[in-house]
């Protein structure tokens, strides 16, 4: 774990350069399990203290709950709170189907996630109505999942279990619905082809997952789904917008494309790239963090989800920049 003492956490002495300043924002706003995670990515922490603290968010059905994602409150599972979990184990290597608690933790999510999808192995968006029933007990029961089934909430799940090599009979229902999803994707949104690069990055099928980002890749482009030129009126987010809150269908190519090895990454010129991580990199706030994309369907997020959501948003930006070999300096 890093040593706390090595940043300084005293107003008159703030750090420089962009890893110190966020070091010491997540210390000074962070859950632990936040904490934990940037020490791990960026001071060579363990994954097991993550693991222990993401724990402490896990229910007996084997989802996970208590405002894991910070936007949707309660101890009650909910799919968008087992798909941060899966994202947390992932990019700790804790997600592993050749190591056996990896498998048996897997095979335990997936059983939530069957008896929360639809028929057709899809689960449900988050609707602001649908959010409140996470305030039951857990076990309770969901009325979300009677809800249609949504790319957006299922591609990055699936996408997640692929890519560890994790097998269930729920996944391969839920793998048709993401093909389907996808390949009739003709005016989607852009949270839409977030969550189908997600799926298919890691989709098994890595012909097909080519020729649909392919096609994905000209339809953002003519729907002009991106920011490409960041300097264009209202493309930078306004001086109205609430400090540590950006709107969330503002997208720019680091968004579709958070590592170079993304199959978005084709989509965009090098010089496109480069201004998005120079758009990125000025993100940061002038306590450190960066602000925090809205959950789509979330409620508007009160004062502690933001501040809970913030240092997730710092952490991933951090990754991205570091992924395309941004000095963190």
């Amino acid at each position: 774990m890093a040593d706390i003492a090595a940043v300084p956490l005293t107003p008159t002495s703030p750090p420089h350069g962009t890893l110190a300043r966020a070091e010491r924002f997540v210390w000074l706003t962070a859950r632990v399990l936040e904490q934990r995670l940037f020490a791990h990515h960026f001071r060579d922490g363990a994954a097991g203290p993550v693991e222990t603290a993401l724990e402490a968010y896990r229910n007996a059905d084997g989802g996970y709950g208590h405002a894991l994602e910070p936007a949707l409150r309660g101890p009650a599972s909910l799919p968008a709170h087992t798909a941060r979990a899966l994202h947390v184990l992932d990019s700790v290597a804790r997600c592993d189907a050749r190591r056996a608690e990896d498998v048996c933790r897997a095979e335990d999510v997936c059983r939530y996630l069957t008896s929360v999808s639809t028929t057709e192995g899809a689960l449900t968006a988050i609707r602001p109505e649908a959010a409140l029933p996470a305030v039951r007990p857990a076990g309770s029961g969901d009325a979300a999942v009677r809800l249609p089934g949504a790319l957006s909430a299922t591609a990055p799940v699936v996408g997640l279990l692929h890519r560890n090599e994790v097998w269930h009979p729920w996944l391969f229902r839920a793998t048709d619905f993401c093909w389907q999803a996808v390949e009739s994707l003709d005016a989607a949104r852009p949270g839409d082809v977030v969550a189908a690069v997600l799926f298919l990055d890691h989709a098994p099928d890595r012909a097909r997952a080519e020729a649909a980002a392919e096609r994905l890749g000209h339809l953002v482009r003519r729907e002009r789904l991106v920011v490409l030129d960041p300097d264009a009126p209202g493309a930078r987010p306004a001086a109205s917008t609430a400090p540590g809150h950006t709107p969330g269908d503002r997208r720019f190519p680091h968004d579709y494309a958070r590592t170079p090895d993304s199959l978005a990454r084709a989509w965009f010129t090098d010089a496109e790239i480069e201004r998005s991580l120079d758009v990125l990199a000025a993100g940061q706030q002038a306590d450190g963090g960066w602000p925090a994309r809205r959950l789509p369907g979330a409620p508007e997020p009160a004062p502690a989800a933001l501040l809970e959501a913030r240092p997730i948003a710092t952490i991933e930006a951090l990754r991205t920049l570091a992924a395309y070999g941004r000095s963190l300096a």
